[in-house]
């Protein structure tokens, strides 16, 4: 059984317990990747860890085949996203079971593996939910629909809503983790956090401040429900 990886975004790496692990690099073949060795699994900061990467320039086709040479099969991402509907409030934790993103990512190969029908690994993701449920304080939906827009800009009100007909959540990174996740053959499974209510979905438009209000709010309390999980799902597959 290989190595469980946690993929996280901004600042994710400077959040406790992380913040001390072992830092190394491994390398899949396209170039090194900065990981954090946190004992019972692997950290990898999808954005960086010594500068931000914005969210259209990330090279998920070096992130993950970085952690699949660090022993890595199977993946938990954390996923940061703005809320499209306001029943969905920040705070919220959700599971992704389907997304949306046309015409976004690069592949992991530029020939004919790129063609794989890209998906969260069932059985990875019933073991998550399974092992949330009993051992995480905070409840988690099982089920969210995830938009993803191009970035690294906000959304506009309009484009709010011409895809809050079709989607729970917005970011920007998942989708295209997941279609490289399939192509490597790493499972994968997400939990979303919402940060943020798109913009136009709140009372008043959304701000930068607004943003990262609602993320500094999350980071305890999601460092808190990882803390039982991580150990356990380390052993499960």
């Amino acid at each position: 059984m290989g190595r469980l990886a946690l993929a996280g975004g901004h600042g994710f790496g400077a959040i406790e317990p992380w913040a001390s692990a072992r830092r190394f690099e491994a390398d899949g073949g396209r170039g090194p990747v900065a990981l954090l060795d946190a004992g019972s699994h692997v950290v990898l900061a999808r954005h960086g860890l010594d500068r931000y990467v914005p969210a259209h320039l990330v090279d998920h086709a070096r992130n993950l085949a970085a952690l699949e040479a660090a022993g890595c099969d199977r993946v938990l991402a954390i996923c940061s996203v703005g809320s499209l509907h306001a029943e969905l409030p920040v705070g919220e934790l959700l599971c992704a079971s389907d997304f949306i993103a046309l015409g976004q990512g690069a592949p992991a190969f530029d020939d004919e593996r790129g063609h794989v029908v890209p998906s969260f690994d069932p059985v990875w993701r019933r073991l998550v939910l399974e092992a949330w449920s009993t051992l995480a304080p905070a409840p988690i939906r099982e089920r969210c629909v995830y938009w993803q827009s191009p970035g690294p800009r906000f959304e506009t009100p309009a484009e709010v809503r011409l895809i809050a007909a079709h989607a729970d959540v917005v970011g920007m990174t998942m989708a295209s983790e997941c279609a490289v996740a399939s192509q490597l053959g790493l499972a994968y499974a997400a939990v979303c956090v919402v940060d943020n209510l798109a913009n136009g979905v709140g009372e008043t438009p959304l701000t930068t401040a607004e943003y990262e209000a609602g993320v500094a709010a999350n980071r305890e309390r999601l460092a808190t429900a990882l803390g039982p999980l991580l150990p356990a799902l380390a052993e499960r597959r």
